[in-house]
């Protein structure tokens, strides 16, 4: 059985996963404006991912006897000043995130629950694939500066990218 402490910070990052993927859903939104239709691709990995990532801890509460309650989320923001700020961004709330595991895993830890530090090790080590996939795309950016060529290039090779349903835990 679940701790209610161990719940209650389930649920909340819960509640990051999809708020995660409400943002990314947005920046989507934003790129498709764009007609970046490589980067839409991106985009559309990044909000199935977060959707899994988010269900995976809805499984885990139900299969520990917890409790789901699903808390609000804002709305996010929708407009950027380019695809460089974008990405930027992108890295920022991936960080955040990390942050947030890392919170869960010490409440995990603290508890003395060693099956969900077990199960939350998997999301630690996305977030490394998480943040160094978000890194690489930025740096790429930056290299671009303002050449649409290359941005074009940079947008076909994202097209390419393809979601995988991933095994939690």
């Amino acid at each position: 059985m679940i701790s209610e402490n161990l719940n209650k910070a389930f649920n909340e990052q819960i509640q990051a996963e999809l708020a995660s993927e409400y943002l990314y859903l947005s920046m989507k939104a934003y790129l498709r404006q764009l007609n970046l239709m490589g980067f839409v691709n991106w985009m559309d990995v990044q909000v199935q991912e977060e959707h899994a990532h988010a269900f995976g801890m809805f499984d885990y509460i139900h299969d520990r006897g917890g409790k789901v309650e699903l808390l609000a989320i804002d709305k996010p923001k929708f407009n950027w000043d380019s695809p460089l700020n974008l990405f930027e961004e992108v890295l920022k709330h991936e960080e955040y995130i990390t942050s947030r595991i890392n919170d869960l895993m010490d409440v995990a830890e603290g508890e003395r629950d060693r099956a969900a530090v077990s199960f939350l090790d998997w999301y630690l080590k996305e977030q490394v694939e998480e943040e160094s996939n978000v890194g690489n795309v930025l740096a790429t950016l930056k290299l671009i500066k303002d050449d649409v060529k290359a941005l074009l290039l940079l947008d076909k090779d994202l097209a390419a990218r393809v979601f995988t349903a991933p095994v939690i835990g």
